[in-house]
């Protein structure tokens, strides 16, 4: 079996949510979904667990952090080419999210970053691996 990862986000509102991770290629696993939690899947090993505060609530004691106002956590998204990052952040900012920064551009990596709705941030970027080791080698 291979290492996954489930990512757990707690969200005001779960069809808005499902909406919108849908809206950035995820697709819904009906099996592991219900009124309180959703699950969208990125890939074949990562997932996103979306969770009602009162569900999330029932894996910790400790406060539900605002997104919106402070920062645990920075989910990184590989892309294939910059038109795929611009082309992830662009759908994500139509389905309701929101672009904290301008685009990060160093010519050997690209990247932007995005908002979900209750303000987890994901920053999708690119990289061209031969142009990396070139500037390092520099």
């Amino acid at each position: 079996m291979p290492r996954m990862i489930f990512v757990n986000l707690p969200v005001t509102d779960l069809d808005r949510s499902i909406r919108f991770y849908e809206a950035i290629g995820c697709e819904r696993n009906p099996q592991f979904s219900n009124e309180a939690a959703a699950m969208l899947t990125w890939s074949d090993t990562i997932s996103f667990m979306l969770l009602t505060h009162d569900f999330y609530r029932t894996f910790t004691t400790k406060q539900i952090a605002d997104a919106h106002a402070t920062s645990a956590v920075l989910l990184c998204l590989s892309r294939d080419s910059r038109a795929e990052v611009d082309s992830i952040t662009e759908a994500a900012l139509a389905a309701g999210g929101r672009e904290p920064r301008p685009v990060q551009d160093m010519g050997f990596m690209y990247g932007r970053a995005f908002e979900d709705p209750d303000g987890h941030v994901f920053e999708p970027m690119w990289m061209d691996m031969a142009a990396m080791e070139q500037a390092q080698a520099a």
